[in-house]
């Protein structure tokens, strides 16, 4: 049985991309090690597989991430491992040096763009660093996969690395419906979820909703901009028809996204990490069996324009988008749905995944 040490920066209770690999290696004979880190109030974790998370000093910045490389370099050092798993470049380094250092073999799953992220376009000494640790090392990786085609296509043409497509689509399952906090009656829901950060299309969505009087808008999520979005809606509407529900857990937002009639995911195009994103929100709708409204960017627009499962943003000026949104809410799109859910899920998904593992390059 081989072993596998798979390190992310986050606390691991909400990365369902990350747990959903952890389980599909376990259950196919892998000895799996998960690390991360430790925050205040922690959830705590119930796995199939072992999980180490490292209480830190500094929890964000340059301290956050020095320390937090320091500390996995040593930890993966001293660990039994027959390969590495970095999520995310900011866990590249302290993976490919022990790597190196111990002759084993390392994965890389890249979940975005991590160079071209919005936080980093104004900071730009920040990004040169992050730069400089992508180019020496991905040139020298075999065994890479990410979350769409525009992201792999890039990597391939800028660094001549291949990487495999393991797109974030949700396990198949039935969930139990719950009920939100506050009066849905005659309304037309519409959802976001995800981070409440830049580019997301909050803020267009809460000018939308000034033209719109049958619906409701839902926030499930929270994130930089939380407060700032939040005090724009009370500015804007006062009429109870923007909610906020901040961070839920998992299976609390599986209960709710099938009270929606709308899924979004506006996301603007604040450069290639936003231009080539397929964010798991579009699939979290579609197993809920809740149709999309996206943005018009490359990989949203070849999911929506193949599976039929929604409609891509016309306009982004609030009057016309609402006029779309009313006519999208009367449209009906189950069969395309119920279509789309038996290709675009992780028991498809995982098959792919399981050939990575089982054909690894030293």
């Amino acid at each position: 049985m081989k072993n596998i040490i798979i390190s992310v920066t986050n606390d691991l209770t909400t990365d369902q991309r990350v747990e959903k690999i952890c389980d599909t290696l376990f259950l196919n004979n892998y000895n799996i090690i998960l690390v991360g880190r430790k925050l205040k109030n922690n959830i705590p974790l119930s796995r199939k597989y072992k999980t180490k998370r490292m209480r830190l000093f500094f929890n964000n910045g340059f301290l956050f991430y020095a320390e937090y490389n320091i500390r996995l370099f040593f930890k993966l050092l001293f660990l039994k491992k027959d390969i590495l798993v970095s999520n995310d470049l900011d866990t590249l380094l302290p993976n490919y040096l022990v790597s190196k250092l111990q002759s084993k073999i390392i994965i890389y799953d890249s979940h975005e763009l991590f160079t071209e992220i919005p936080e980093l376009v104004h900071r730009p000494r920040v990004k040169k660093i992050w730069e400089s640790i992508e180019q020496k090392i991905i040139p020298n990786l075999k065994n890479c996969y990410t979350v769409s085609d525009s992201i792999a296509d890039y990597y391939q043409n800028k660094y001549n690395t291949h990487f495999e497509t393991i797109r974030n689509v949700p396990k198949t399952k039935k969930s139990t419906t719950g009920i939100f906090p506050f009066d849905t009656r005659g309304k037309t829901i519409i959802l976001y979820q995800g981070a409440v950060n830049i580019g997301r299309g909050l803020e267009l969505m809460l000018d939308t909703m000034k033209h719109l009087e049958k619906h409701i808008f839902v926030v499930i999520g929270s994130g930089d901009i939380f407060e700032k979005v939040k005090t724009k809606a009370s500015q804007l509407i006062t009429n109870n028809k923007v909610y906020f529900l901040g961070k839920l857990t998992p299976p609390e937002i599986n209960a709710l996204t099938p009270l929606a009639n709308i899924g979004i995911s506006l996301e603007e195009d604040l450069g290639l990490n936003y231009r080539y994103a397929l964010p798991n929100k579009l699939f979290d709708y579609l197993h809920a069996e809740v149709p999309v409204l996206v943005s018009n960017l490359p990989e949203m627009k070849k999911i929506i324009d193949e599976y039929k499962f929604g409609e891509i943003v016309e306009n982004r000026n609030s009057k016309l988008l609402a006029k779309q949104i009313e006519k999208f809410s009367l449209k009906k799109h189950s069969a395309e749905i119920k279509s789309a859910k038996k290709v675009l899920n992780w028991e498809n998904e995982e098959k792919k995944l399981i050939s990575i593992y089982q054909n690894v390059k030293q």
